[in-house]
């Protein structure tokens, strides 16, 4: 079992969220929210979960753009947030990347139109795919972008933030490497974005040359989920203070990718992407 470090506790209710995060399912942040207060909303026909903790609000849209774009055109009717933070489980397209290792993306492309997105910091380029991207379209991703990851919901959720003037951001962890080929989980993903999964584990039972491939999908999706988690702590920490106002400016002056690791960044790959795996996260929250 992967051991995740304590998490953020908030200051306090202020009268609205500075950071809405978007994730599409708890599993991706069950350790970070595990201990926060959570209430439900419905907007559009659907009811969501949310979790609240001092001033950040979480919610878990469902997998793809249109169960992302749902989810954050409600949070930001719901609470009125400074920023929003596409989060979540992401497929290395650079094979320097590996599983646990989380990045905040400078630029997020939508591959269905092409709309870029640039978050205003971090390094390297996040992809957004209308499928769950397998080997070789991983490969096909990496050379026509130039990126370092592939996700599918970032660019509807940059693109459902930048509609309503909200700032957005993002924050993946890697929980498949770039030669890691996924098994075919579009078909068990339901119109509102839920993964079925009782579905999938039915599917898997009988096909015994999947299960290897699913067990290592399993470990290496709770290693990433407690990457991510610990990563989450220090950004949204870090976000909150650079949001204080001083003599009424908003203090924008310090590098996230500084908030998740003050002391110095993790190596750099050959695209220029400087990514931090879960020890820097761990070792900069010891030191906070």
């Amino acid at each position: 079992m992967e051991h995740c470090a304590a998490r953020w506790t908030g200051s306090g209710a202020t009268g609205m969220s500075r950071i809405a995060i978007i994730a599409a399912m708890e599993r991706e942040v069950g350790p970070l929210i595990r201990n926060w207060k959570v209430r439900t909303m419905e907007h559009g026909g659907r009811r969501y979960h949310l979790f609240e903790n001092g001033e950040a609000t979480l919610v878990c849209g469902g997998i793809g753009a249109e169960a992302a774009r749902r989810a954050t055109e409600a949070v930001i009717r719901e609470v009125n947030p400074a920023r929003v933070i596409s989060v979540g489980f992401a497929g290395a397209l650079d094979a320097s990347l590996q599983v646990g290792h989380v990045f905040e993306p400078h630029t997020v492309i939508n591959a269905a139109d092409g709309v870029r997105t640039e978050c205003g910091s971090g390094r390297g380029i996040l992809v957004s795919s209308t499928t769950v991207a397998g080997k070789e379209q991983k490969i096909r991703f990496g050379k026509a972008y130039g990126a370092t990851a592939v996700d599918m919901e970032a660019a509807a959720v940059a693109q459902g933030a930048e509609a309503r003037g909200v700032e957005f951001g993002a924050l993946k962890v890697i929980s498949d490497a770039a030669d890691f080929n996924l098994p075919a989980v579009d078909r068990f993903v339901a119109d509102d974005g839920r993964f079925q999964s009782v579905r999938f584990a039915c599917h898997v039972a009988l096909r015994p040359w999947l299960w290897g491939a699913t067990i290592a999908l399993a470990r290496n999706s709770a290693k990433a989920s407690c990457a991510l988690s610990d990563a989450l702590t220090s950004y949204v920490g870090h976000e909150c203070r650079a949001h204080e106002s001083r003599d009424g400016e908003i203090l924008r002056d310090e590098s996230l990718l500084v908030g998740l690791n003050p002391t110095k960044a993790g190596p750099e790959s050959t695209s220029g992407h400087t990514y931090l795996g879960p020890e820097v996260h761990t070792r900069a929250k010891r030191q906070q």
